[in-house]
């Protein structure tokens, strides 16, 4: 099978665990499940999407094994498609008109950029002084956009992206240089750049659940778009990536980065819908729960057959 196609069937996968991540860890912030690190730290429900977070990283760990950068990040828009009608029927609500047309717009506009930006099989890594670098430059721009008295909203949502789509692109570095066959699976360029993945990917998703808080489309949408721009500037400048057709290409690529920023706006205008507690006790019906949110979830207020006594009423002998 085509190098590339194996890239683009793992990454739809991971983009569908990552949409129903999404999804529970909006749920879990418009409840204030999530306010205090130990009572998150505490919540099965939240425990559950990291665990939805995980499968999906490998997914797209193993993805970027078989295309660049360039290739990959983009097909995280599809996050996009599965999660804004899944969050809205966990609401118990309809896609509105204007949700379609911001999906819509985002994932034509990522898709012109795909279009532009292909290439063969990674081969090239980051050395240990670029990917500190790298990891620097990151830190310092998460720490300005997430500074402490931010209100939590796209900024956060910005932080997470970039944090997310530099941790990819360090992932790339891991997994050629870990299977390269001329070297030392286990050296410490791959030590050194696998503990800067995991604390991006740790900050990303922290961040990505502060958030959530104003709502899902919007930052989603904002976490899609930055990603992979995060990691395209790392592939274009230090990984020798490219994009398709010169001149045109960039054209085509700048045209859908548009495209895609207007999808965006569109998707900050649609007002966040509050739901209703789901058991918190309980991981896979709080991650996954699709119950509408206006639907009876106590015993008592259930439709009962006539002649069946409620829960906890006794019926005299």
């Amino acid at each position: 099978m085509n190098a590339t196609l194996v890239a683009v069937v793992l990454s739809l996968f991971s983009a569908v665990a990552y949409a129903a991540a999404a999804v529970a860890q909006e749920r879990l912030a418009s409840r204030g499940a999530t306010t205090g690190v130990r009572r998150m730290l505490a919540s099965g429900a939240w425990w559950g999407s990291v665990g939805l977070n995980a499968g999906a990283a490998l997914l797209h760990v193993v993805a970027l094994k078989y295309g660049p950068l360039t290739v990959v990040q983009p097909l995280g828009a599809l996050t996009l498609v599965a999660a804004v009608p899944l969050g809205a029927r966990v609401a118990g609500r309809r896609v509105s008109t204007v949700e379609w047309r911001g999906t819509a717009l985002t994932l034509a506009g990522l898709a012109a950029v795909l279009v532009a930006a292909s290439g063969p099989a990674p081969d090239d890594v980051l050395s240990v002084p670029e990917a500190l670098a790298v990891a620097g430059a990151t830190a310092a721009l998460i720490g300005l956009l997430s500074r402490p008295g931010t209100k939590p909203g796209l900024r956060h949502a910005s932080a997470s992206g970039i944090a997310s789509g530099v941790a990819s692109a360090l992932t790339q570095t891991v997994t050629v240089a870990a299977t390269d066959r001329s070297g030392s699976p286990i050296s410490a360029q791959v030590i050194v750049v696998a503990l800067l993945v995991a604390a991006f990917a740790a900050i990303g998703l922290l961040l990505s659940q502060t958030a959530y808080r104003g709502g899902l489309g919007a930052p989603l949408a904002v976490v899609t778009l930055s990603n992979p721009v995060a990691a395209a500037v790392i592939g274009l400048s230090l990984l020798g990536e490219g994009l398709r057709g010169g001149l045109a290409g960039v054209l085509l690529a700048l045209a859908g980065a548009g495209v895609a920023a207007r999808g965006v706006v569109l998707l900050t205008r649609v007002t966040p819908v509050a739901v209703t507690p789901v058991d918190e006790e309980h991981p896979v019906a709080a991650v996954l729960a699709l119950e509408p949110a206006h639907a009876p979830t106590e015993p008592s207020l259930m439709p009962r057959r006539p002649g069946i006594p409620a829960p906890g009423h006794l019926t005299p002998l």
